[in-house]
């Protein structure tokens, strides 16, 4: 009896022994069959009322598109033309003073006029972009179909724009000088091809003077061989300025005179070769022309043409100087420049 109940007592004793045991082993171990290995060939289900997880998506912040600045334009501001690579000057809208009292009567009354904004040419037209158009066309000039043309005080027959003093002439080197022996209907379709026209009287005045008025695109006094090509002691004219020299005997590469621009920074305005403007001659449209944006009369005998040349002295470049002549004309000292209306 004794011995069976010492047996029961140890057996207690080491199951008391056992449960402590057991409580103070780390958790990592446990004490009884192994885990099962969870069954990883299929998904584990999920309770009837739950949803599987929402796929979780990258969430980009927009990127604002970046604005193109619009150019604001001005006084000094520039663009080329595609067409002809000829750079052009703006010219702001609003009112200048147009004409003189100070010189012939068809320049009076001298009146405010208001213009709409405008790209003009920074230089006259020149060989080599006449070449494009001519390339570009096929046009024949008035001197080509007439087959003569007038060099200084002589017609010469042969003498065109690719061939300025005859046919033993040519355009080698003068690539840059202004196209010569060229009528207002040969600057015209050029400036129609160019995607602009002739500027009108009133648009080449304000391109050439300015708003406040001055008599020559530098100022009120008359120029010097330092900023403009005139009749200097290299001109074969009879009034030819023996003292001053400005390096040419007729003709300059355009742009030679950039002290000579005029406010808008248009170059020989003044000077190198005088330029059609698209306008009929009257010598009293002055008096009766609207103030805003004129573009002459609605006829006429001749077209006007502007500026002076080489062939003129300083004096005679007054920017309101308006001279008349046949459009069919064209010689050695006469060319053109375009515009183009600003955008809407």
């Amino acid at each position: 009896m004794d011995t069976k109940r010492l047996r029961m007592t140890t057996i207690a004793s080491l199951f008391v022994a056992a449960a402590i045991l057991a409580c103070s082993l780390p958790s990592s171990i446990r004490i009884g069959p192994p885990p099962q290995e969870a069954d990883t060939s299929q998904p584990a289900a999920l309770p009837q009322d739950a949803s599987p997880p929402a796929e979780t998506a990258a969430i980009e912040t927009p990127i604002p598109p970046t604005e193109t600045p619009v150019p604001t334009l001005g006084v000094g501001s520039i663009r080329e033309n595609p067409l002809d690579g000829a750079l052009m000057v703006y010219v702001p809208e609003g009112p200048f003073l147009m004409g003189s009292e100070d010189g012939k009567p068809d320049e009076s009354p001298e009146r405010e006029v208001f213009l709409d904004a405008f790209w003009i040419y920074q230089t006259e037209v020149t060989n080599a972009q006449f070449a494009l158009f001519v390339a570009a066309t096929a046009h024949r000039t008035s001197a080509e179909e007439s087959g003569v043309s007038r060099v200084f005080f002589d017609d010469i027959r042969g003498a065109y724009w690719a061939a300025p003093e005859g046919p033993d002439s040519d355009l080698a080197g003068r690539e840059n000088y202004p196209v010569l022996h060229v009528s207002w209907f040969d600057a015209d379709t050029y400036c129609v091809w160019a995607g602009g026209r002739l500027p009108t009287e009133a648009e080449w005045e304000k391109a050439a003077r300015g708003t406040d008025g001055r008599v020559f695109p530098w100022g009120n006094h008359p120029g010097t061989a330092e900023i403009v090509n005139f009749c200097d002691s290299n001109c074969p004219a009879k009034w030819a300025d023996a003292v001053q020299n400005d390096g040419y005997e007729t003709t300059a590469p355009v742009g030679t005179f950039p002290s000579g621009a005029s406010p808008y920074g248009a170059l020989d305005m003044a000077g190198n070769v005088w330029e059609w403007v698209a306008d009929w001659y009257d010598e009293a449209y002055y008096s009766f022309a609207p103030l805003e944006n004129p573009i002459g009369p609605e006829s006429g005998t001749f077209r006007v043409f502007r500026g002076g040349s080489w062939m003129e002295t300083p004096a005679a470049m007054r920017i309101p100087a308006r001279a008349r002549v046949l459009p069919i004309s064209h010689n050695t000292n006469m060319g053109f420049r375009c515009v183009i209306a600003t955008e809407p």
